[in-house]
């Protein structure tokens, strides 16, 4: 058995979670729901310009990894802070939900600031993204421990980590240790606007080493540069292992060695998107890493990711094992 079910690498950030209207978005030049990217200065302005806000401790993959351990999973996560305030939280917060956390810290001195997004919620439950990457943008391969990634039965990408300077390094170093050992990777493809910036990228890493593809149907069409759904599943599927692709209302569609699973959505009252593909992707692991089959990893994803779309904030406030077994999943 390896030390680890599952090792996470993405952006650590503290989210900074506000709700205004679209007349807000439209007056602040902010595109809605999708993820922008902003200096400190837009930071401080948004910061100053919302409402009443609520922080927590996030960034997509470090929100999986935290689902990962609220189920018991044995689980770590990469990600760079600095020694600040915000850096303390982050790193208080994900131990203290169970996961391994051990990246070293930018020091006091670094001009840039631990990351923040300030997440834009509307009254539909959308979500629009200002990201502040600070110094996680600077996550770098000297980051990367390879006996760590050894140790990992999965590794788990977050598409965003590809706007860092050396984040396909760090990836491709990440990989090369953990697949060397008999592990196997996984990748969520993050944001189509992502998807643009680094296609070429994208696609190189998919093709070549991930054994699971995480992904919604926005993503995967920026993907493979097509309109036709289909065409982009099959696509994929002929590329990966597993293909996992949310389609919100409609559940997610999994393929797995030319057979397909359709898993409705699990309906619920949406208060905030936030990090409902980023629990999907908890569920679906640990159900993969505790023997589960796909019908019943795709099943627990969507419970996880209705949970936590029902109230504010991409942390579990339910217990999950509770909600899986109340629908006969465990």
């Amino acid at each position: 058995m390896k030390k680890y079910q599952v090792v996470g690498i993405g952006n650590a950030m503290v989210d900074v979670l506000a709700r205004a209207d679209d007349s807000f978005l439209a007056a602040a030049g902010i595109g809605k729901g999708i993820m922008q990217l902003i200096d400190m200065d837009r930071a401080v302005s948004l910061y100053a310009s919302v409402g009443p806000a609520k922080e927590i401790s996030g960034g997509s993959a470090a929100n999986t990894i935290a689902g990962i351990a609220h189920l018991g999973g044995r689980t770590a996560y990469v990600g760079k802070v600095k020694d600040d305030q915000l850096g303390a939280i982050f790193a208080h917060d994900l131990r203290a939900q169970g996961a391994g956390y051990a990246t070293a810290m930018a020091p006091k001195t670094e001009t840039a600031e631990t990351g923040r997004c300030i997440v834009i919620v509307t009254p539909d439950g959308e979500r629009s993204m200002n990201t502040y990457l600070g110094v996680t943008e600077f996550l770098s391969p000297d980051d990367i421990d390879d006996a760590q990634m050894a140790e990992a039965e999965w590794i788990y990408l977050e598409g965003y980590r590809f706007d860092g300077p050396e984040s396909h390094a760090a990836f491709a170093k990440a990989i090369a240790a953990c697949k060397g050992a008999g592990g196997r990777v996984s990748i969520t493809l993050s944001d189509p606007f992502c998807i643009d910036r680094h296609r070429d990228a994208f696609r190189h890493i998919v093709r070549d080493h991930v054994d699971l593809l995480f992904c919604n149907r926005a993503e995967i069409l920026s993907m493979y540069q097509t309109d036709d759904f289909e065409a982009a599943l099959s696509n994929a599927a002929s590329e990966v292992a597993i293909v996992a692709c949310t389609d919100s209302e409609h559940g997610v569609h999994v393929l797995s060695a030319g057979q397909r699973w359709d898993v409705p959505a699990v309906p619920t009252q949406i208060v905030d998107a936030t990090g409902a593909g980023d629990l999907f992707a908890s569920a679906f692991l640990w159900g993969l890493t505790t023997g589960q089959d796909l019908d019943t990893c795709a099943k627990m994803g969507n419970l996880a990711a209705s949970e936590v779309i029902s109230h504010i904030g991409a942390r579990p406030e339910a217990d999950l094992k509770t909600l899986f077994k109340s629908r006969g999943l465990l």
